[in-house]
């Protein structure tokens, strides 16, 4: 049995949070949290997670830049995720413009947000 795909979800809401972790872990996932770039950079002292689930607009600095800051400076090869409650072209031209994976419409609901972590890491969780 392989270890469960680790994903580091990243968002300023502690209700958003709690409920993306029960949703990924409930297919299969690992998952830590951080709500901001203090514990961001304390999660990812522990290890780099298999997938970053970011929200777009925080108090500190936008997800897509947070993204762009990982992938570029820290040179970080695994998908980056937009989570946000934008509306749709406006993440795609972030995700785009921000060379990252793959965004998702908060209002599109949990269930895509799974299904595009299951499809960027070619698996569910643990089998």
């Amino acid at each position: 049995m392989t270890a469960p795909k680790k994903v580091l979800v990243m968002d300023d809401s502690e209700l958003v949070l709690d409920t993306v972790k029960e949703a990924l872990e409930q297919s299969g996932f690992s998952v830590v949290t951080a709500k901001d770039l203090t514990q961001l950079e304390e999660r990812c002292s522990r290890g780099v997670p298999d997938l970053f689930v970011l929200d777009v607009q925080m108090p500190e600095m936008f997800g897509d830049d947070v993204g762009q800051v990982l992938r570029d400076v820290r040179k970080m090869k695994v998908p980056i995720v937009l989570f946000s409650s934008m509306d749709e072209a406006s993440l795609a031209a972030r995700v785009r413009d921000g060379g990252l994976d793959g965004c998702v419409s908060k209002s599109a609901g949990l269930g895509a947000l799974v299904t595009c972590v299951a499809s960027l890491l070619g698996a569910q969780g643990a089998s």
